[in-house]
C-alpha cells in the first residue's frame, strides 16, 4: 500500500474541509484466468493487488456533498435529493451510482465530503472502477452506520455500474476488490458466490503486468456485444446461463448460429474448465502447469472470443518465446489493456527491458510495466 498516497489524500481532505476524515483503501485486481465467464455464471480466479484507491470521507455540514478526484483535478457537487446520471462518460457516474444505489436500499445517507486518488493505471484492466465503487460504498457504510454487509456492498457497486455507467459487468471485480486476501487468489463461483482462497506460492517467480497503453474504440461496445451474444445463446438453448450448458448441448444449435458465435460460446465453456484446472494446478503448487493453461486461455480469447488485439497478441507471443516466462495472457475485458506474465525474478529486469524495446519497435509507442503483489481487500486504514 502506497503510504505517500495515503498522506496526500488525507492532507488534501484536511486542508479542504478542515476536519479529519475516515480513510479507506480499496485495491484493484488482477485476474489469473477466467475472462468473460463472470456474467455467464461461471468461474473466475481473481486476486486483489497492492495498488488501489485511497479515499478520505467525512460528513458535511452543508446542504450538498462534494467529491474531489485528485488524479483528474476535478470535482462534483451532489444534491442527494436529486441524483441523476450524467450524459458524459465520466468517473462522476460511478460516484452518483453508488450513492443512488445505497439510497435504493432505504438507508439514510446525509451529505458528505470526499477526496480520492489512486495508483492503479486507468484503462489497464486492473479495475480501478470497482476499487472506486467499493471505497465509496464501504466509506458510506461506515460513516453513516448503515449496517450493510460487504456482500451487500459489492452488489450495490455492481448495480451502480449497470445502471449509471452502462456496463453489464459481472460481480468478479467488486468481489475480488472487496474480499481479497494477501498472497492468495480467489476461486469464485459467480453463480453461487461461493469462494475458495487458494495460496499462490510464487517462489522464484513474480507477476509482471505489461500495459499495451492502447484502448481500442471497441472496448466498451465489444464487451456489451459479447454479453448480448451469450444471452442470445442461452435463449436458444432455453438455459438460465452458459454455466448450465455442455459442449454437446451447444452443438445442437450449431446450425442455427454463425461459426463465430458458436466459437464464442465454446470459448466460455472451455474457459470455465481452464479456471478449474488452474485452481487445481495452484493447489498442487504446479506453477508450470498454471502457466501452460494461461497461454491456452489467451489463444481462446484471441482466436475464439475475439477480444484481443494486435498489440496484446504481440506481447503474449514474445512472452511465450522467452524462457524466463512460464505463462502469459491478455487480462481484462479486451481490445487493449494489460498482459499478465509470470516471470523468473532473476531475469525479470532483462525481460522488462526486452519487451519495452521490441514493443516500441513494432508499434512506435511505449508499453508500461508494473510489478504487483497479491494483497488484502477493501478496508479502513490509518493515517501514516
Amino acid at each position: 500500500m502506497n503510504k505517500e498516497l495515503i498522506h496526500r489524500v488525507n492532507q488534501h481532505f484536511e486542508t479542504r474541509f478542515n476536519t479529519e476524515p475516515l480513510l479507506i483503501f480499496s485495491p484493484g485486481r488482477i485476474n489469473l484466468i477466467g475472462e468473460h465467464t463472470d456474467y455467464n455464471n461461471g468461474f473466475v480466479f481473481p486476486a486483489a493487488i497492492d495498488k488501489g484507491i485511497v479515499m478520505a470521507i467525512g460528513e458535511s455540514e452543508t446542504e450538498h456533498s462534494i467529491v474531489v478526484s485528485m488524479d483528474m483535478n476535478e470535482e462534483v457537487q451532489l444534491d442527494l435529493k436529486n441524483l441523476k446520471r450524467l450524459e458524459d462518460n465520466t468517473w462522476k457516474n460511478y460516484i452518483i451510482g453508488v450513492v443512488a444505489e445505497l439510497q435504493n436500499t432505504g438507508k439514510d445517507i446525509s451529505n458528505f465530503n470526499c477526496v480520492f486518488a489512486g495508483d492503479i493505471p486507468v484503462g489497464s484492466g486492473l479495475s480501478s472502477s470497482a476499487a472506486l465503487e467499493n471505497s465509496l460504498a464501504l466509506g458510506c457504510n461506515e460513516l453513516f452506520s448503515l449496517g450493510l454487509s460487504k456482500n451487500e456492498l459489492i452488489h450495490i457497486s455492481q448495480k451502480a455500474e449497470h445502471n449509471y455507467v452502462g456496463v453489464n459487468c459481472g460481480i468478479m471485480d467488486q468481489f475480488a476488490s472487496m474480499f481479497g486476501q494477501k498472497n492468495h487468489a480467489l476461486f469464485l463461483d459467480c453463480k453461487t458466490l461461493e469462494s475458495d482462497f487458494v495460496p499462490v506460492r510464487l517462489n522464484d517467480y513474480e507477476i509482471v503486468l505489461v500495459n499495451s497503453n492502447v484502448k481500442h474504440a471497441l472496448a466498451e461496445s465489444g464487451y456489451n456485444d459479447r454479453y448480448a451474444l451469450c444471452q442470445k445463446l442461452i435463449k436458444l438453448l432455453d438455459k438460465p446461463s452458459l454455466r448450465e450448458v455442455s459442449v454437446e448441448e451447444l452443438k445442437t444449435i450449431k446450425s442455427e448460429i454463425s461459426e463465430s458465435d458458436y466459437n464464442k460460446g465454446l470459448y466460455v465453456l472451455q474457459e470455465n474448465a481452464r479456471v478449474i484446472e488452474c485452481k487445481n494446478a495452484l493447489k498442487e503448487n504446479n506453477l508450470h502447469k498454471m502457466g501452460e493453461i494461461l497461454f491456452q486461455s489467451h489463444n481462446g480469447q484471441s482466436k475464439m472470443y475475439e477480444i484481443s488485439c494486435e498489440e496484446l497478441d504481440f506481447l503474449v507471443e514474445k512472452a511465450k518465446h522467452n524462457d524466463s516466462v512460464i505463462g502469459a495472457r491478455m487480462m481484462g475485458g479486451g481490445f487493449g489493456g494489460c498482459t499478465i506474465n509470470f516471470v523468473l525474478k532473476k531475469d525479470s529486469q532483462k525481460f522488462q527491458q526486452e519487451i519495452k524495446k521490441v514493443y516500441k519497435e513494432a508499434f512506435n509507442k511505449d508499453c508500461s510495466i508494473y510489478k504487483v503483489k497479491l494483497d488484502d481487500g477493501t478496508r479502513i486504514i490509518n493515517k501514516t
